[in-house]
């Protein structure tokens, strides 16, 4: 059964991200099933730390990114948004090249929260970061 409120559209959802931190470090929507979204992030000079390895900050704006609009594809968008309250990241291995893939997937869907898992693989399908986002459900002003 599918979590979302109405049908996922990739296109859609990386024409929202133009402009924003989203699209300076290149993260793109890549795929989405009945309950999960995916997405993709390249290790490169904007996502790496002075060592040359994934910053874990561009782990987290990935996770984040995954995970808010997973949340905000859950509910009537035209009468509420979903916000990020808070967020957790460990960081279990390194990567230094390639892209890296991230999967959120619906830990629980509430009225007035949504938790969200975010696992973050290297181009080895080695999973480098396990997140976690808790999203507040709040009606539009």
């Amino acid at each position: 059964m599918s979590v979302w409120f109405k049908p996922i559209s990739i296109e859609a959802l990386n024409k929202l991200s133009e402009n924003t931190l989203v699209s300076h470090l290149d993260i793109k929507i890549t795929n989405s099933g009945e309950d999960f979204l995916e997405g993709t992030m390249p290790v490169d000079h904007r996502t790496v730390q002075p060592f040359r390895l994934l910053h874990g900050g561009a782990s987290c704006v990935l996770a984040e990114t995954l995970g808010s609009i997973a949340a905000n594809c859950c509910i009537d968008e035209s009468e509420f948004m979903a916000v990020g309250q808070h967020i957790e990241a460990t960081h279990l291995k390194s990567a230094t090249k390639g892209l890296v893939t991230g999967k959120a997937q619906a830990i629980n869907i509430g009225r007035s929260s949504q938790t969200w898992r975010i696992e973050i693989f290297n181009d080895e399908g080695r999973l480098i970061c396990d997140s976690k986002i808790i999203m507040a459900v709040v009606k539009k002003r």
